[in-house]
């Protein structure tokens, strides 16, 4: 992996953000001084990186292969709580494990130990899509299935079986997110009717009778923005698609992206700077 750094002045940040719109390991923050930011983009080629160092400036440089999630996950980091239904712990020891269990009887018990891939549940879109998901069934009186796009850990797709999904299909585009997601499911079980692939979201289409109840896409948001007509068709008709991962200053013409595609926003939330919103087929 390679990394491309640059600092700016803070009143350009919505200008740097268009520019390196289609580039999703985009990540731009406070720097040292108020006004100004700290730009990082992270690429898998060094052929990017030095293309971005030509038109920008900045530094381009090669970052040695480490599993920083891991390396900076605290050991003691408190479990997640999802609305009554939910439990997620960092920790895959039995007795933690166990402890949960008696602590927080009834509910839903997972461990997602940080790995490469992101996507454990802390993160806030990853947490708001499953606070989301857990408040739309309550209202499903009938079975239900899910697919999940850009599944990273294979949280939320297991959230969706555990939580009563007859059905659902998970895939991702990063085959360590695939592999790292194949443990998760075997570590937590009782997922047989989970189907998990790798495949790109602008070539992959679901099989006929596939579509699902409930699709989830938490996705960047200039890839959700090129993808929604592949959303729609995963979706039955009188289906739902929660998407997240957007930047709240990208939200708007993410939600106007997906109306052009024939989809009604029912609900939108924030947390931090990221926004989650829920959808149905106008």
């Amino acid at each position: 992996m390679w990394q491309w750094h640059k600092t700016a002045s803070a009143e350009h940040e919505e200008l740097w953000q268009q520019r390196l719109n289609d580039y999703p390991g985009t990540v731009i923050s406070a720097g040292f001084h108020a006004e100004r930011i700290s730009i990082d983009v992270y690429t898998d080629t060094a052929e990017e990186a030095l293309v971005l160092q030509a038109c920008y400036g900045g530094n381009a440089s090669a970052l040695p292969e480490t599993d920083w999630v891991a390396a900076t996950a605290p050991e003691n980091t408190p479990p997640l709580i999802i609305r009554d239904k939910i439990v997620i712990s960092a920790s895959a020891n039995r007795e933690i494990l166990d402890d949960l269990e008696s602590r927080y009887p009834g509910r839903i018990i997972l461990t997602f130990p940080a790995e490469q891939a992101f996507g454990t549940g802390n993160h806030a879109t990853t947490s708001t899509c499953l606070r989301m998901l857990c408040d739309h069934v309550r209202q499903l009186k009938t079975p239900w299935t899910l697919t999940d796009i850009g599944c990273g850990t294979g949280v939320l797709a297991l959230a969706g079986i555990k939580l009563g999904a007859t059905r659902a299909i998970s895939f991702d585009f990063d085959p360590k997110a695939v592999e790292v997601a194949q443990r998760n499911i075997k570590r937590n079980g009782g997922a047989d009717n989970l189907r998990l692939f790798q495949a790109d979201v602008f070539e992959w289409c679901p099989a006929e009778g596939e579509q699902s109840d409930v699709v989830l896409a938490n996705l960047f948001s200039a890839v959700l923005q090129k993808a929604f007509p592949r959303l729609r068709a995963a979706m039955k008709p009188e289906g739902i698609l929660i998407i997240s991962g957007i930047l709240n200053t990208q939200a708007d013409e993410t939600i106007r992206a997906a109306e052009a595609e024939g989809l009604q926003l029912l609900k939108k939330v924030s947390r931090g700077k990221w926004t989650t919103a829920k959808l149905k087929i106008a």
